[in-house]
């Protein structure tokens, strides 16, 4: 750590808006205005949130799932667009770093993009996940590594990665190249239960201890209505609960304060640059 300086970040666990864009947005503007309020310096909000984490190609077979993602489609990102502007604004009236994830189209494909804001709201970083997981295979297309790019911003180096991506060393060590200080990383949550909630523990405290940087963690959460609009098979319904683990963990791979695994709610932990870090949730 070059100097020391203190940061207050907010990791944020909340629920998209399942029948709007819009509606997410403003879910999106609110907690990043309520999170002003609190003196955030860095928000950090779950993967795809805008408009929505397709979490119906995880339940569904795909000859069941063209309608649902042509709707996906029809409400995606356009960047720059609508949807990066408010952000971009919000981020700059409150001088607030902004970590978003976004489902992109591009070109009549769909992709899943994570983007920086700086505290100047200026689009820092737009990159795209490397390679989507089993099912978002059907949903996203590959992105590259054009993207892999720690921004330089008022409260340190920020970078990010998505999901499974913490299974990459390659894609972390790129980061950890450009001496990344704060890690910002997104999972969908409310998929497979527990067990994923204790990979995604494992993948961000083994990121900070190795990077020697702090991770920002955000997951998503359903509640019981949104579960049963995605799907009313109860056995199906178990595989949309649980993979919660909304946390901020320090270089030393501890947690400066308990993860959020149920509910909405987000941790804004306050730590200090080169001392020991001090915890007020």
């Amino acid at each position: 750590m070059s100097q020391k300086r203190i940061v207050r970040a907010a990791a944020v666990q909340i629920s998209p808006d399942l029948e709007s864009g819009e509606g997410t947005l403003a879910k999106v503007v609110e907690a990043i205005d309520k999170a002003a309020r609190d003196g955030v310096q860095l928000i950090v909000f779950p993967e795809t949130f805008v408009p929505y984490y397709p979490y119906f190609s995880f339940v569904r077979p795909p000859v069941q799932s063209g309608s649902d993602h042509l709707r996906l489609y029809e409400q995606a990102v356009t960047i720059p667009g609508p949807v990066t502007l408010a952000v971009a604004e919000r981020a700059r009236l409150h001088g607030m770093v902004v970590v978003l994830g976004v489902n992109e189209r591009d070109h009549g494909s769909l992709y899943n993009t994570q983007l920086i804001f700086d505290t100047e709201g200026r689009l820092a970083v737009k990159r795209r996940k490397l390679t989507p997981t089993f099912h978002e295979r059907m949903i996203w297309g590959q992105g590259d590594a054009a993207g892999l790019k720690v921004a330089q911003t008022a409260i340190g180096r920020v970078g990010a990665l998505a999901c499974w991506e913490h299974y990459n060393p390659l894609a972390r060590y790129a980061l950890m190249t450009q001496h990344e200080e704060i890690h910002c990383s997104q999972f969908p949550g409310s998929l497979v239960g527990p067990v994923f909630a204790d990979q995604i523990e494992a993948t961000i405290r083994h990121h900070a201890l190795e990077a020697g940087c702090f991770v920002v963690n955000a997951t998503g959460w359903l509640t019981d209505d949104q579960i049963a609009s995605v799907t009313t098979d109860p056995a199906l319904q178990k595989a949309l609960r649980g993979g919660c683990n909304t946390a901020i963990i320090s270089p030393e791979g501890q947690h400066l304060a308990p993860p959020l695994r149920e509910g909405e709610g987000w941790w804004s932990p306050t730590w200090t640059w080169g001392s020991s870090p001090s915890a007020s949730a």
